[in-house]
């Protein structure tokens, strides 16, 4: 299967093997761009960042760093979703400087609330920081699925937490999100 493959090919990057980057690559690559290409689907369509480019930088950032001690493919694509977490809001907090402009990258969030919504991506960014303080797994919770796209199944293995259990926390994190993001300003209700 080619998810075991991934993982073992993930461990001898860890052991620090330097042909086993070019032996991942090829594995990861189209699904880190399939992510990207699904999160920017709802973009503006003039948005300087495209799926390619955010697949490049995260790869670059996972695959070109000192080796890390990969556990799977879903630790894998846990640690992703934290880069493309990061690229994406650096992306948008650089526009906004370069505009000097008050608000951020508006991003659509199908997964955090009844309808689909779009907040903005700082205020996002901001938000997840908060929630990191206050509970890190539940700032993984939304990082893994939104930015990362794992099923509920891949997040209760990366997270090592039974599934229902992450259902129950994808509820609760939903809701304070909510409450979090339209104290900020960030959502401007529902989209289409």
């Amino acid at each position: 299967m080619e998810r075991e493959r991934v993982t073992q090919i993930l461990r001898r990057a860890a052991e620090g093997n330097p042909s086993a980057s070019e032996d991942l690559l090829p594995l990861v690559y189209a699904e880190l761009r399939k992510l990207a290409q699904s999160y920017m689907v709802n973009e503006r369509s003039d948005h300087t960042l495209q799926a390619t480019a955010l697949a490049n930088e995260v790869c670059v950032r996972l695959l070109g760093t000192d080796p890390i001690s990969w556990q799977s493919r879903a630790h894998f694509f846990a640690v992703a979703s934290r880069a493309m977490r990061r690229v994406l809001a650096n992306h948008a907090r650089d526009r906004r400087a370069a505009k000097r402009t008050p608000h951020g990258e508006r991003v659509t969030l199908e997964h955090l609330a009844a309808g689909t919504r779009t907040v903005d991506l700082i205020a996002l960014d901001e938000a997840l920081s908060r929630l990191g303080e206050l509970n890190p797994e539940h700032a993984s919770l939304v990082e893994l699925r939104f930015f990362g796209g794992l099923t509920f199944d891949e997040i209760a293995l990366v997270l090592a937490t039974p599934k229902r259990t992450i259902e129950r926390q994808w509820r609760a994190v939903k809701a304070w999100l909510a409450v979090e993001l339209n104290a900020d300003g960030g959502s401007s209700g529902t989209g289409t």
